[in-house]
């Protein structure tokens, strides 16, 4: 959520930043109803101060009529200020929602689009494998190799279900047990963070009010968690960190879950769109310092790149462009890696920034050396989802007879094995 003082200050830069997104938002008439809203608070306030000056008048004055009228007085102020209350009750509401309406401004870099065809290409790394036989995708290799079951996934979870098993349990486990070594060397702080979380924070965060149809609810009103980003920005709501104890580094485990309602003609096979699966996600909560987010932004970002330099896989870095930027995001990165059997590259990271546009609502905030308050920055990237790079590693190490060769780094973590057969 954007500063309403920020939105005032800056209406043709917020309204600007809307239409670069493709958010409908009107926000002249986000701002009218700010001075409907700021004028109604007054007259109550001022109604509420007068009861308290007769009050007081009511005390001290010993002429028992005069008390009896100004009583009566005060009974009709008290039903004014009830009227004014509720009406006051109903602009806040329509002023709450224009609000969370409000996109973050994008930053100045990132480029203009429509959607995800115009995101661009500002990096790659890695040579595309070179197969002397036609290579298969990851479902054909994996259900040859035991490692997985759909039909029996199915038949239980229904669609997009699936069963890892054997050596897909196996690779899974080492991929996790390698990421945890991995990103333990970079300054983290670990965590197996809650799924089910609390429909507020999904708000603090962004992923509500757009996206709803793809969230999971439970009876209760509670959500199932699509990312370790929501209940690790709970983490520190209603706080105020020490300045001294910034950025804050949290690298968090989960089990995720997405309906994936918006993609239902999308990926209907295999592992790369899944309803449940699991991640490790990286969350970094900084001083509030653009050029702070920026360099821990690119940091994340690198992380992940890394991580795939370290396993071979040939992967290409998009900057994602206006039309294709999330409401709440100030800049986006995402990771895209080899796939053999669709030749081209798919997203297995996302990372973003996003100043203070979510500590705003989760009312996260330290004191800087003058005792000021701030709202912190936070910033997130994914650091590894399973079952969705078994898919990758699978086709990128294929091998003619059908076997996988085992990534090395992987290797002593399977046993030391150095195919999957």
């Amino acid at each position: 959520m954007l500063d309403i003082k920020f939105i005032r200050e800056n209406k043709e830069i917020v309204q600007e930043g809307a239409k670069k997104k493709h958010v409908e938002i009107d926000i002249s008439k986000l701002t009218a109803l700010d001075d409907e809203r700021l004028k109604e608070l007054k007259e109550i306030e001022d109604l509420r101060a007068e009861i308290n000056r007769v009050s007081n008048d009511i005390a001290r004055d010993q002429n028992s009529a005069l008390k009896i009228q100004l009583i009566e007085e005060m009974r009709a102020v008290k039903e004014e200020i009830k009227t004014k209350e509720e009406k006051f009750k109903k602009t806040i509401e329509e002023w709450q929602k224009m609000m969370l309406q409000v996109p973050n401004v994008p930053d100045m870099t990132v480029p203009l689009g429509t959607g995800e065809e115009d995101n661009k290409e500002i990096s790659a790394w890695g040579e595309k494998p070179k197969f002397d036989f036609t290579p298969k995708d990851h479902t054909e290799l994996m259900i040859k190799l035991n490692m997985v079951d759909f039909e029996r996934g199915v038949k239980v979870h229904g669609f997009r279900g699936y069963f890892l098993q054997n050596d897909g349990v196996e690779l899974s486990w080492a991929i996790w047990n390698y990421a945890r070594k991995f990103f333990g060397e970079k300054k983290f702080n670990n965590f197996i963070a809650p799924a089910i979380v609390h429909k507020q924070h999904l708000y603090g965060t962004g992923h509500l009010p757009g996206g709803g149809e793809d969230i999971y609810k439970t009876e209760d009103g509670d959500c199932l968690s699509g990312t370790a980003e929501i209940p690790m920005m709970g983490y520190h709501s209603n706080e105020i960190i020490k300045r001294e104890e910034l950025p804050k580094r949290y690298l968090a485990f989960s089990p995720c879950y997405r309906r994936e309602a918006g993609a239902h003609s999308k990926d209907t096979k295999g592992l790369i769109r899944v309803q449940e699966f699991y991640k490790l996600e990286q969350l970094i909560l900084c001083e509030a310092s653009h050029e702070e987010s920026v360099k821990y932004h690119e940091e994340i970002t690198r992380n992940f790149e890394e991580f795939l330099e370290s396993l071979g896989i040939p992967y290409r870095r998009l900057e994602i462009c206006t039309g294709d930027l999330k409401s709440a995001h100030v800049k986006s990165y995402d990771t895209e890696a080899w796939l053999p059997s669709q030749n081209q590259y798919r997203e297995l990271s996302s990372a973003s920034y996003y100043h203070d546009f979510q500590t705003r609502r989760f009312n996260i905030r330290y004191k800087d050396k003058d005792g000021k308050s701030h709202f912190v920055h936070s910033l997130n990237s994914t650091a590894v989802a399973t079952p969705r790079i078994l898919v990758v590693i699978v086709e990128n190490y294929q091998q003619a007879d059908g076997s996988i060769k085992i990534p090395e780094v992987l290797r002593k973590y399977m046993g030391d094995r150095e195919f999957i057969k």
